[in-house]
C-alpha cells in the first residue's frame, strides 16, 4: 500500500505478522530453517488426531462415486462450459499436472498430497484454468465429504476421464491423504519470476542432462517443457532432447514417455483463443471478490471456444473425446507448418488438410477447425529416439493401448509406494518393478533365539546400529520408496555406495546370511534386529536396561525384483546422523541433514537425540571420532549433550569443516566435531532441545526418546503393519 493509500485511514495498532513476505527471522537469511520438519503440524489439520483417511476411503461407496463422476464428465456448466460439452481433457490436465510435478530425485512433488489446491502449484502459468476443474469437482466432494480426499478426487477424476472418453484404464487406488497447507520441503527453482528463461536452470541449455537436481521442469511454473520451444524458439529436435531428460526425471524411459504424449494428447484441446493478457491475475493473486478463482476472461462469453490458457489454440484429433489412433493418423499423416495462434503463440498446423479430418470447433459443431501440434508433438516424428517407438504403435495400436495405460497408472501412482498400500476395488494385484515389490517374510521364527546368536556373533556395537542404520536411511516419505524392508542393501547398487562402507557391510551381511540361515529369519529382519542387540547392550553398559521393540515380517527382495538404475537417486551423498559427506557441496551440511530428516520423517527433536545418541554408539562413517564427545563411548549416555553445551570448553575451528573442542583453562584438545555437531549447540532452537536431553535428570528420557525415533526410522517402511490394510 502506498503512503497516498494509507494517508486518510485511521491508524491501528497491529501486533500480529500476518503478510507474506514478511518474517521475524528475515533478519538472518542464512539461519537453518528448521520449518520443512514441521511443516504438517496437526494445528493445520482441521480433521483432528483420530481422523485416519485411509481407514475413513475404506467405507467409500465405490460403485455409487464412479457414477457420480461419469456423470460430471459431460454435466458442462454454464459459468464454465466444457468443451465439446465433455469436460474430460480439463479434468485430465488437472490429474495429468498433479502427478506430473514428481520428480525421482528426491521423491517430492506428485498428486499424493492434493498441493494443487495450494500456492505456488495453484497459481503457476502452466496450471491456468485447473482452478476451474476444482470448482466443478466440489459437488462431488462435498457429497462424499471425508471419504475421499482432494488428493484422490482429483487424480480420480482424470482415470474416469479416460474412460469415459472410452479408454480401458489400468486401474485406479484410492489411500492419498490431504495435506492442509504448502509444502515447505521442495524446491521448485531459484528463479524470481514466471517462465525465466530456461538457461537459468542450465549449465548449458543445449545440453539437457545439465539441468540443476532436482528439478524436472525446463521453466519456472512449467510442469514439463515448454510447448512453443526451448526458451519459446521452435526446434523438435532440441525439444525432444529436453521431454526425454524430463521424462526421464520421472522415472520414464522414452517408450513410456512417448505413449503418454501421444495417449495425453488423443484426447482435449490446447486453450489460446484470444488475448492472453486481458486474462485477470493467477488466484493466489486475485481479489477477495474472485473467491480464489484465477485468470478471468473478460471475452470469454460463456463459450467454451474463448477459453485462454496455454496461448496454443486448437485440438490435436479429429475426434478430441475419444480415444483412438487419430493423434498419429495426424501427425504423420500431413506435413506440418509453424504458425501463430490468435493468442500469438507457436504452433504447428497442418499442410492441405482434408475438412473431414478436421476437429470441430469447442462451441459450434457446424464449424471446422485447424488440428495443431506443439513442439514437443513434433518432436514425437522427428526426433530419433521417439520416432521408432511411434511407428512401432501405430503398427500395433492394442500395444500402444496398453503401453499408454501402464505409463499412465505408472504417473498417477509413481508416489504411492508399493501394492501394499493400494485400497479400493479397481486397484491392479500385479507386481510391478517401479513398486519396488518385497517378498512377505517370516513371522514364525525365535526373536529370542536371533537376538542370542547376534549378541554372540563378535559384531561390535558399531557395526550394528550402522548396518541397520544405512539400510533403513534411505527411506523417503516423499514417495514411499527405500528403507530396510526388502535387504536392498545387499544388492546392487546400495552394496556398493560409499556411504555404505562396503567392506564393512560386507563382513557384518556375511555374519548376518548364517544367523538368518539357522534361525528362519528374512535377512532384512536380522539387519533391523541386529541394530536393536547394539543399542540394548550400549544401554546397558550405560545402566539402562531396556529392550528396543521389534516386529518381525520384513522379506528380502531379489535382484528380478529391483530396478537397480531407480535405486541410483536414493544413494545418499550426506549423512549428519553418521557424520560423514561424501564430498564438499556447496550446501551446507545442516541444510542437507534437515533434507534427510525430512525424506525420513523425523521432527527436529528426533532428530537432534537420533545424532546425540548415534555419536555415543561408535557408528561414525569410517570410524572417525568427530562428535563423539565422550570418554564412555559404546555406552549410551547423554555425554554428548552434555559436554556440547558445557561452558567449560571453547569451539575453535581446525580447517576442512571440522572443529577442536578445547578446555576453556588449558587450551587442551578434548574432542574433534563436525558443523553437524555444533549446530546443534549453535542454533537455538536445536540447542534447546540439547539442553532438555543435557538435564541431569533427562538421562532416562534421552535413552528412551532415542529409542522411540529409532524404532520409528527402522518401521518407516512396514506398510504391512497399517490397521486393515489389505
Amino acid at each position: 500500500m502506498s503512503d497516498q493509500q494509507q494517508s486518510g485511514r485511521c491508524p491501528v495498532i497491529h501486533g500480529g505478522n500476518t503478510a507474506t513476505g514478511r518474517d521475524n527471522m528475515n533478519w538472518w537469511p542464512e539461519s537453518l530453517n528448521l520449518d520443512i520438519l514441521h511443516q504438517h503440524d496437526r494445528k493445520t489439520d482441521p480433521m483432528g488426531e483420530t481422523f485416519d483417511y485411509r481407514q475413513e476411503v475404506r467405507k467409500l461407496d465405490f460403485e455409487a462415486l464412479n457414477k457420480d463422476m461419469h456423470a460430471l464428465m459431460t454435466d458442462s456448466q454454464a459459468w464454465w462450459p466444457a468443451d465439446w460439452g465433455h469436460y474430460g481433457g480439463l479434468f485430465i490436465r488437472m490429474s495429468w499436472h498433479a502427478a506430473g510435478t514428481y520428480r525421482i530425485a528426491d521423491g517430492r512433488g506428485g498428486g499424493g498430497t492434493g498441493n494443487q489446491r495450494f500456492a505456488p502449484i495453484s497459481s503457476w502459468p502452466d496450471n491456468a484454468s485447473l482452478d476451474k476443474a476444482r470448482r466443478l469437482l466440489w459437488p462431488i466432494k462435498k457429497k462424499y465429504g471425508n471419504r475421499i480426499s482432494w488428493a484422490d478426487l482429483i487424480i480420480l477424476a482424470g482415470n474416469v476421464a479416460y474412460e469415459s472418453m472410452g479408454f480401458k484404464t489400468f486401474g485406479f487406488s484410492f489411500g492419498r491423504e490431504d495435506i492442509w497447507h504448502p509444502e515447505k520441503d521442495i524446491y521448485w527453482g531459484a528463479e524470481k519470476e514466471w517462465l525465466a528463461p530456461s538457461d537459468e536452470r542450465y549449465e548449458d541449455v543445449s545440453n539437457p542432462a545439465t539441468m540443476e537436481n532436482p528439478l524436472a521442469a525446463v521453466q519456472m511454473g512449467l510442469i514439463y517443457v515448454n510447448p512453443e520451444g526451448v526458451n519459446g524458439q521452435s526446434d523438435p529436435i532440441k525439444t525432444g532432447d529436453q521431454v526425454l531428460e524430463t521424462f526421464a526425471r520421472m522415472a520414464m524411459n522414452a517408450e513410456e514417455t512417448a505413449a503418454l504424449t501421444a495417449g495425453g494428447h488423443t484426447v482435449g484441446k490446447c486453450h489460446g483463443n484470444g488475448d492472453a493478457d486481458a486474462l485477470g491475475p493467477e488466484p493466489e493473486a486475485g481479489g477477495v471478490e474472485e473467491q480464489g478463482l484465477g485468470w478471468t476472461n473478460p471475452n470469454m462469453g460463456g463459450k467454451a471456444a474463448n477459453a485462454v490458457t496455454s496461448g496454443i489454440e486448437g485440438a490435436w484429433t479429429t475426434n478430441p473425446t475419444r480415444f483412438d489412433m487419430g493423434y498419429f493418423d495426424l501427425l504423420f499423416g500431413y506435413e506440418w507448418e509453424l504458425k501463430k495462434s490468435p493468442a500469438g503463440a507457436n504452433q504447428w498446423e497442418p499442410v492441405n488438410i482434408k475438412e473431414e479430418d478436421k476437429p470441430v470447433d469447442a462451441s459450434d459443431p457446424s464449424i471446422r477447425r485447424n488440428p495443431i501440434m506443439t513442439d514437443a508433438d513434433m518432436a514425437m516424428k522427428m526426433h530419433p529416439d521417439f520416432r521408432p517407438v511411434c511407428e512401432k504403435f501405430m503398427a500395433d495400436p492394442e500395444y500402444f493401448k496398453e503401453c499408454f495405460a501402464r505409463a499412465w497408472f505408472k504417473l498417477i501412482h509413481r508416489d504411492m509406494g508399493p501394492r501394499t498400500r493400494y485400497i479400493g476395488p479397481d486397484a491392479p494385484q500385479d507386481d510391478l518393478i517401479w513398486q519396488d515389490p518385497i517378498p512377505a517374510g517370516s513371522t514364525d521364527y525365535s526373536i529370542e533365539k536371533a537376538r542370542k546368536r547376534i549378541a554372540e556373533s563378535g559384531l561390535s556395537i558399531g557395526e550394528m546400529v550402522s548396518t541397520a542404520w544405512d539400510s533403513a536411511r534411505t527411506f523417503r516419505g516423499s514417495d514411499m520408496r527405500g528403507g530396510a524392508n526388502g535387504a536392498r542393501i545387499r544388492l546392487a547398487p546400495q552394496k556398493e555406495w560409499e556411504g555404505n562402507e562396503p567392506q564393512r557391510l560386507a563382513r557384518v551381511l556375511e555374519v548376518y546370511e548364517k544367523i538368518a540361515a539357522e534361525t528362519g529369519a528374512s535377512l532384512a529382519d536380522i539387519i533391523v534386529l541386529g541394530g536393536s542387540v547394539g543399542i540394548e547392550q550400549a544401554a546397558r553398559a550405560a545402566g539402562h536396561d531396556i529392550l528396543v521393540p521389534f516386529i518381525p515380517g520384513r522379506g528380502d527382495a531379489s535382484e528380478e525384483m529391483t530396478d537397480a538404475d531407480s535405486f541410483e537417486p536414493l544413494e545418499p551423498v550426506a549423512d549428519g546422523f553418521r557424520n560423514w559427506l561424501k564430498r564438499d557441496y556447496a550446501v551446507k551440511p545442516e541444510e542437507l541433514l534437515l533434507d534427510r530428516a525430512q525424506l525420513m520423517g523425523l521432527t527436529a527433536p528426533e532428530m537432534t537425540v537420533l545424532i546425540g545418541g548415534m555419536r555415543m554408539l561408535g557408528t561414525n562413517h569410517g570410524g572417525t571420532k568427530h562428535g563423539v564427545l565422550t570418554d564412555r563411548e559404546g555406552q549410551l549416555t547423554n555425554d554428548f549433550f552434555v559436554n556440547l553445551i558445557d561452558m567449560a570448553n571453547a569451539w575453535k575451528p581446525a580447517g576442512n569443516g571440522t572443529y577442536e573442542i578445547r578446555d576453556r583453562q588449558s587450551d587442551r584438545v578434548k574432542w574433534t566435531a563436525s558443523r553437524i555437531d555444533l549446530v546443534l549447540g549453535s542454533h537455538s532452537i536445536l540447542r534447546s532441545y540439547a539442553e532438555v536431553y543435557a538435564q541431569d535428570d533427562n538421562e532416562a528420557k534421552f535413552v528412551n526418546d532415542f529409542v522411540a525415533a529409532w524404532c520409528k526410522v527402522m518401521n518407516a517402511d512396514r506398510f504391512d503393519l497399517e490397521p486393515l490394510q489389505h
